[in-house]
């Protein structure tokens, strides 16, 4: 099988529109950097807000996150892209009558990508910092730790840890909803692939790179992570 797949790939194809291939390559990576930060400090501080359940950031942040987790992330992308355009912010009291918003493609795709992300790693966080063990909090208490000490030395590295693997799905989630940034003509590597699709007949070549290039990428993180995972791991989990 691989043998026919090189011999039916046209690899001239590659000096043709590698280029443009590695361009879009780099406009996704750098929208998936952006969004996984993003979606890194919004699951740490409303995780930790639901986690302590501080008074109503913690009832905003369950809001944010049912809306965000049950509605299609396409909706969301649409909603930033042509819904917040159309609203005029003039009633805002730091803004002028007809203040707009009117977001890049660029900014709708990390943007929307981080919030949704965001979402899940709230959940992701808040059961982490449940889950530390009742005798680490107990030993902070005894050593006369307030709540933003015990939370910073104790429940921040140990739920950390814990909330580590179930975010490794999301920050690939993450990667891989970039894609659907083509529905807005943002020129990440799956509109590139689109884009060079309707010019050349060679369509093997265009998506099998495509579908390589995710996996690789996929697989990459992953590893990168799966390393920090077992760096960070608590001395129990090492034996």
């Amino acid at each position: 099988l691989a043998v026919t797949l090189a011999l039916a790939v046209d690899w001239s194809y590659f000096s043709t529109y590698g280029q443009e291939l590695v361009s879009g390559l780099g406009r996704t990576l750098l929208a998936s950097a952006i969004a996984i930060v993003g979606s890194f400090v919004i699951g740490l501080v409303l995780g930790a807000a639901r986690a302590h359940r501080v008074p109503v950031i913690s009832q905003l942040a369950a809001a944010y996150v049912e809306v965000i987790r049950n509605t299609p992330i396409l909706v969301q992308i649409f909603f930033v892209f042509y819904g917040l355009p159309s609203v005029d912010f003039g009633f805002l009291p730091w803004a002028e009558p007809g203040t707009q918003v009117t977001p890049s493609a660029f900014t709708t795709a990390w943007v929307t990508v981080a919030v949704w992300g965001g979402a899940f790693n709230t959940e992701n966080f808040r059961a982490g910092f449940e889950a530390v063990p009742f005798r680490y909090r107990e030993g902070a208490a005894a050593l006369g730790f307030d709540n933003l000490k015990a939370f910073l030395n104790v429940t921040l590295p140990i739920g950390g840890r814990i909330a580590l693997p179930p975010s490794i799905n999301t920050y690939i989630s993450v990667v891989k909803n970039t894609s659907l940034m083509y529905v807005i003509g943002y020129e990440e590597l799956t509109t590139t692939a689109l884009n060079i699709n309707a010019l050349s007949p060679r369509t093997l070549e265009t998506f099998g790179t495509l579908a390589l290039t995710y996996l690789v990428i996929v697989w990459t993180l992953s590893a990168l992570i799966r390393v920090l995972e077992s760096r960070l791991a608590l001395p129990e989990e090492r034996s």
